[in-house]
């Protein structure tokens, strides 16, 4: 018995799946996960992970767009293999992608080229406005997580970097860096 399996994503917390976990379930998908994490790497991605390791020969796996499963033509080439190695499929709901045909195939891959490219085009901008924004003293950084005073303090009270780092509730590396500094 084949399956129709649908993959949600969405990037951060505050984003929401619903809109494409109701795309998904009127394609025909019988399961349909979802989670919220970045695209950018597979790392963390529970959800995907468990459906690569139960598709089996004739499943289907689809997505509403392609830059749901991944941001990297690596990440799509070893998605895509993973998918393929067990015999199932891949579809995707708003772009005519079917790795069934070649004419599908060949689209995923320029789809792919391009969820890159994008990835790449937006943090250049953002580098760029953080650049703009440290020269016009608008950009400070985020603020530190390590309290420096109060590290150096601790340790001239006498007390020792693992003292220190339960006391402030902080990793004894993060004292050890500030200490060597």
């Amino acid at each position: 018995m084949t399956t129709i399996i649908g993959y949600a994503r969405a990037s951060t917390e505050d984003q929401d799946c619903s809109i494409q976990e109701e795309a998904l379930s009127a394609a025909g998908c019988t399961v349909v996960r979802s989670e919220k994490k970045s695209g950018t790497t597979r790392q963390g991605r529970e959800q995907l992970d468990t459906i690569l390791d139960f598709l089996h020969h004739g499943d289907t796996l689809v997505v509403t767009r392609i830059d749901r499963l991944a941001r990297s033509v690596k990440d799509l080439e070893d998605i895509v293999e993973t998918i393929r190695a067990k015999g199932a499929h891949l579809q995707a709901t708003e772009q005519p992608i079917d790795t069934t045909t070649p004419a599908g195939i060949a689209f995923l891959q320029m789809l792919g080229v391009f969820a890159q490219f994008e990835t790449a085009l937006r943090k250049e901008r953002q580098m760029e406005g953080i650049a703009k924004a440290k020269a016009a003293g608008a950009y400070k950084g985020r603020k530190p997580s390590v309290p420096i005073d109060e590290v150096r303090r601790l340790k001239s009270e006498g007390l020792n970097p693992t003292q220190i780092s339960k006391e402030l509730k902080i990793g004894r590396a993060s004292v050890y860096r500030v200490l060597g500094a």
